[in-house]
């Protein structure tokens, strides 16, 4: 259990963060008990051994939050086969023929190929042509599919074919990858050396949404000294056995852990994604004639979605419900309403109006992760047409009175605060102009949407502070010049992050 930690961090400038508030002109002091800010002032007195910090005028916020990781793949994706600049089959089997010629006896995992753009679809057989006896694993981009080989398919005893493995199948074989290349990139050392890589950029919490972890891999890490940040751990519904028999109710303190670990949502995956073809729309696809299923599929039946629902609801457990179709999102929105569950839609990528509304008035919290819509600019304009204009619709989400919380999905996007609140704002990432800019935000919107519903730093706040070295609400910058205020955020300086009272990283 780590030691109660106080701080007392002189000459801050707070940002306001709820609309319409202010913030005194002249920098405060910010004393820090026992993990809970109890006040903000002028010339406070410090108690004996506390520590402290001299602002020196810079700006301070709370931690920021990222609302949606998978924290063990993020891990191993900086170990892994970079795949994100194939723009073919033939790009991404040379990259494997090269990493095998460098490394022959070693298996090739890779991560990042977006196939959805290619020219054709991939074949198992001319990944064995180049990789001979040593397995292959090919993870998309978007984490829903896998291109294996045919060694990789019989060591993960999935059956033989030429084409990739998709959805529920893939989701259930992924833990086994354990046994062919160990567990080395998510020891506590790859993990303490990414959560600092995190706080860094300001990051005091996370929801961890790894698939297939235990509840008991957190304790143990915990203990480990993996207690840098915030974590919200998920569970999936085949573990949710194994919750329900603890006593664990979402909000609870991990065992083993102190209150910065705490146990997360169910997270259900209800559809699949864009890039695989398979989230689940009201309407085909624009190259429907190439798939098997038209539209995209559920993942579940409605009646299996309320069923988990229902189950977690009554144990006590909120509920995270990927959608990313307008058909999934709103097939989720009917089962909360029915089951009266509380929880969140993560993706919510496509959606109708009334179903934005219907958000609303239920109470569930949108989940969304902003820099997918750089990924996903120019396939869903090709595959989705029209309905681009109700993708990533953050503006509809903010005026209708959904609560919004800003995530990444990394390792499919970079774990970077600051870049998904570019996105949202910009909604570009070249030199082309926002992506249907009418749905884009404030930047004191996209900042309040990154720290967990905390408000403006006051007494009572937790002892989450970031300090930045420039303005983070850019009032310098023109409102509308909005590909300026994302430079601006991509490239924020951040000086300092303390969570709970103690100081995780110092870059001053």
């Amino acid at each position: 259990m780590r030691a109660v930690s106080s701080l007392l961090i002189r000459n801050a400038r707070l940002v306001p963060l709820g609309a319409g508030e202010t913030a005194p002109d002249a920098p405060v002091d910010i004393a820090v008990e026992r993990g809970v800010v109890t006040a903000i002032g002028s010339a406070l007195e410090r108690p004996n051994g506390v520590e402290e910090i001299d602002a020196e005028g810079r700006w301070v916020i709370p931690g920021l939050w990222d609302q949606h990781t998978h924290l063990a793949q993020w891990t191993l994706s900086s170990q892994r086969l970079d795949l994100a600049g194939a723009r073919s089959p033939e790009d991404a089997t040379r990259l494997v023929a090269e990493r095998i010629a460098d490394y022959p006896d070693l298996p090739v995992i890779g991560w990042g190929h977006r196939s959805a753009g290619w020219h054709r679809e991939v074949t198992v057989s001319e990944l064995d042509a180049v990789s001979g006896d040593t397995a292959v694993v090919l993870i998309s981009g978007d984490g829903h599919h896998a291109w294996l080989n045919t060694t990789a398919l019989l060591h993960l005893a999935m059956p033989v074919r030429d084409s990739v493995v998709r959805e529920t199948e893939w989701f259930a074989a992924y833990p086994r990858l354990v046994t062919l290349v160990g567990n080395d990139g998510t020891s506590p050392e790859a993990y303490r050396r990414m959560l600092d890589e995190a706080a860094g950029r300001g990051i005091a919490g996370l929801v961890d949404f790894e698939f297939g972890a235990g509840i008991e891999e957190w304790s143990e890490r915990w203990v480990q000294g993996c207690d840098r940040l915030r974590i919200r751990a998920a569970t999936y519904s085949h573990l949710l056995d194994d919750v329900i028999a603890a006593g664990l109710r979402t909000g609870d303190v991990l065992p083993g852990c102190d209150d910065r670990a705490t146990m997360g949502p169910l997270k259900i995956i209800s559809d699949g994604s864009l890039n695989t073809r398979t989230a689940w729309c009201c309407e085909p696809y624009g190259d429907a004639h190439k798939l098997e299923y038209p539209s995209g599929q559920p993942n579940l039946s409605g009646a299996d979605l309320r069923e988990q629902l229902a189950r977690a609801h009554a144990a006590g457990l909120e509920i995270a419900t990927h959608a990313i179709g307008d058909a999934a999102v709103r097939e989720a929105l009917e089962a909360y309403a029915e089951t009266g569950a509380h929880g969140s839609i993560e993706h919510a990528q496509m959606a109708r109006r009334d179903d934005v509304r219907r958000m609303a008035q239920l109470g569930v919290r949108a989940s969304v992760q902003p820099a997918h819509l750089l990924d996903d600019r120019d396939l869903t304009d090709k595959i989705w047409g029209e309905r681009a204009e109700r993708c990533f619709a953050f503006r509809w989400m903010l005026d209708d009175g959904v609560e919004l919380a800003l995530g990444s999905d990394a390792p499919v996007s970079p774990l970077d605060p600051w870049l998904a609140m570019a996105a949202a704002v910009h909604r570009s990432a070249d030199d082309r102009g926002p992506w249907h800019g009418e749905q884009a935000l404030t930047v004191r919107e996209v900042l309040a949407a990154s720290v967990d519903g905390q408000p403006t730093v006051a007494a009572g706040s937790r002892g989450d502070l970031v300090l930045l070295d420039r303005d983070p609400l850019l009032r310098d910058v023109e409102a509308t010049d909005t590909a300026a205020l994302g430079r601006e955020l991509r490239a924020m300086p951040v000086a300092l992050t303390a969570v709970a009272g103690r100081v995780v990283s110092d870059a001053r």
